[in-house]
């Protein structure tokens, strides 16, 4: 990390962790002393602690880098999120995609009771891996046969979830590289099936799992579709931390779980449908750069992410003047060598969440190859065997 970026990294990155860390005291507190008592009563509130930390890397997104975050969507389809329940699933093109879901979900009025499907060692992330944990995120182990029983229980607590909820399923199983798009061409090749060109293959069998176990109570699937424009820098981790703007659209499609298959091959055929459409719409957001102005929605730039930064900014600032102030801690050389020694852990772990976050670190989950009798009727999942 160069001293220009660690000079900006650092102290968003102090007041991140420890702004984080209280909030995972106050989930850890609520999760032992509550939940046992009232799972629907922990459930609010921890919505509402996890909504505190999550608005920090809004405001990152808003107010530092600014990015701008266009949303294509039907305008009465746009007035229902936030009121209902919604499974949503999404080509996986950038390194922020997931925060591209928090933007949506905050100005949905549901940040803190936004979901997603993760792998396992996201769990593990300081502050924020421990904050998903409490909030009820799906962790998995990217082996069908360890995750399906996590998967099926995991769905089936969200069953009674007393909030409008939002469970995010990236169904490609990895973010989009070239390296991993060729992958996928050679196997569509091989298997007979319609050759991406800007869009993986849809693994199926974890959103078919989830469509079986939450259509009774689950009323939309919100099918979106993230492409950065041509003018526009890829957003990283990284430029969003070193204050630089991106512009990310995203195009959106309310569809009635009502009017899903039963049956599970006709559900896994759906969604490899849905990517074939959505590859097609991206070559003509690439040749307009736009998904159509008349279906632009103003998502705005609300102040309350503003607002909760500057309130633990000043929490911060004021709690470590009286520190320092009661125990003289930079008045001898132990003291300083003490602060010097938090200062590289908080950019170590800066550091460790941006290089998380990069497309080319991610990995694709390991299958088996496709046995020659299914060439016809893949599930999805053979573009990954050769990364």
């Amino acid at each position: 990390m160069a001293i220009a970026a660690a000079a900006v990294i650092v102290p968003l990155g102090v007041l991140f962790f420890i702004s984080g860390l209280v909030i995972n005291l106050i989930q850890a507190t609520c999760f032992v002393l509550i939940r046992p008592i009232s799972k629907s009563t922990y459930r609010r509130l921890n919505r509402i602690f996890a909504e505190l930390l999550w608005l920090e890397l809004v405001w990152i997104v808003d107010w530092w880098a600014g990015v701008k975050i266009k949303v294509y969507m039907d305008p009465k389809e746009f007035n229902l999120m936030g009121k209902e329940h919604a499974l949503v699933i999404a080509n996986h093109r950038s390194d922020i995609d997931w925060l591209v879901g928090w933007i949506l979900a905050q100005r949905s009025g549901c940040l803190g009771s936004s979901l997603a499907v993760m792998k396992k060692s996201s769990k593990l992330l300081p502050v924020i891996g421990w904050s998903m944990w409490f909030s009820e995120y799906l962790f998995l182990e990217r082996s069908w046969a360890k995750d399906e029983r996590t998967l099926k229980s995991g769905l089936q607590r969200l069953s009674d979830y007393p909030l409008p909820f939002w469970l995010a399923l990236f169904v490609e199983g990895t973010r989009f590289t070239q390296a991993k798009l060729l992958a996928a061409q050679e196997y569509a090749t091989s298997a007979g099936l319609p050759v991406p060109r800007n869009v993986l293959i849809p693994r199926t069998k974890g959103f078919v799992t989830a469509v079986s176990h939450m259509r009774s109570f689950v009323p939309a699937i919100y099918d979106a579709t993230i492409c950065i424009p041509k003018s526009s820098p890829a957003p990283t981790m990284l430029r969003l931390f070193k204050g630089q703007p991106s512009v990310v659209h995203v195009h959106l499609k309310r569809h009635e779980m009502k009017d899903m298959p039963e049956n599970d091959e006709a559900i896994a055929q759906w969604c490899r449908d849905i990517f074939v459409a959505k590859d097609k719409l991206l070559d003509k957001h690439i040749a307009e750069d736009t998904f159509g102005e008349e279906l632009l929605q103003d998502i705005g730039r609300p102040v309350k992410s503003l607002v909760v930064v500057a309130s633990w900014a000043c929490i911060l600032i004021l709690g470590t003047i009286k520190f320092l102030q009661a125990t003289a801690l930079l008045s001898s050389w132990k003291g300083v060598a003490i602060s010097a020694a938090l200062m590289a852990v908080v950019t170590v772990l800066m550091q460790i969440l941006i290089n998380f976050s990069k497309s080319e670190r991610s990995t694709a989950a390991k299958v088996a190859p496709a046995k020659e009798k299914n060439v016809n009727q893949p599930t999805g999942n053979g573009q990954e065997k050769k990364d």
